[in-house]
């Protein structure tokens, strides 16, 4: 399969191509792991002059790594096999992957985030745990629409309530896997600088004083 919902290809096998594989120098083992990589990157069938190309390497090269790539997905080894198709080469899945691959991509996929979501979401993640009235106010107009998408597809959720008794938000484990993040600490310093408690509190204020002018019209103080 060589894109989302395609069937397990069945042109020819590198093998073909190359033939057998053979052991290769520690400089072949690594331009075979950037010439995976680029198999990777890209969805059209690359030429071995191509890839040399990109690589930086002569096609002899190229071909020994690609010797040693079909050797390393070959039938019983991966679940991925190194095709040649339309005249290149490119990674497809194994036929046995088949119906795996079509329950997969059967499946319901989530929509992206609009501009409202994405803001909303943006505000929980750096301020969190905030509460919704002051998303609604930093943002100067209701994020009770947006908040609620984010909760159903599980981004943020329920932490807790304010001393007021409005409901705390925070991001959840899948919007940690949705960014590639292992923690909040690895979101982006969107200042540069690592704020004291004191200058995330002016922050904070600056935020709410901007959001608010924002929804009444008049000049933001941030």
């Amino acid at each position: 399969m060589t894109g989302p919902g395609a069937p397990p290809e069945t042109s020819g096998s590198a093998e073909q191509a190359f033939g057998g594989a053979e052991r290769g120098s520690d400089g072949v083992q690594a331009l075979a792991c950037t010439i995976e990589a680029l198999l990777f990157l890209t969805a059209d069938p690359l030429t071995a002059s191509e890839l040399a190309d990109a690589a930086a390497a002569p096609v002899a090269d190229v071909e020994a790594a690609m010797r040693l790539l079909a050797e390393r997905h070959a039938p019983g080894a991966s679940g991925i096999r190194l095709r040649e198709l339309a005249g290149g080469f490119t990674f497809a899945t194994g036929p046995e992957s088949e119906d795996a691959a079509k329950r997969l991509f059967s499946r319901p996929r989530a929509a992206t985030l609009t501009p409202a979501q994405a803001e909303t979401l943006a505000i929980v993640a750096y301020l969190q745990p905030v509460s919704r009235p002051e998303i609604t106010r930093i943002r100067g107009v209701s994020a009770d629409s947006a908040a609620s998408t984010l909760l159903e597809r599980g981004l943020i959720e329920e932490s807790g309530r304010s001393q007021f008794g409005a409901v705390m938000y925070r991001t959840t484990t899948q919007f940690l896997k949705l960014f590639g993040l292992t923690g909040i600490e690895q979101l982006p310093d969107v200042a540069q600088w690592d704020p004291t408690p004191e200058e995330q509190a002016q922050l904070r204020e600056r935020l709410l004083r901007a959001g608010e002018a924002r929804a009444g019209g008049g000049p933001a103080d941030a």
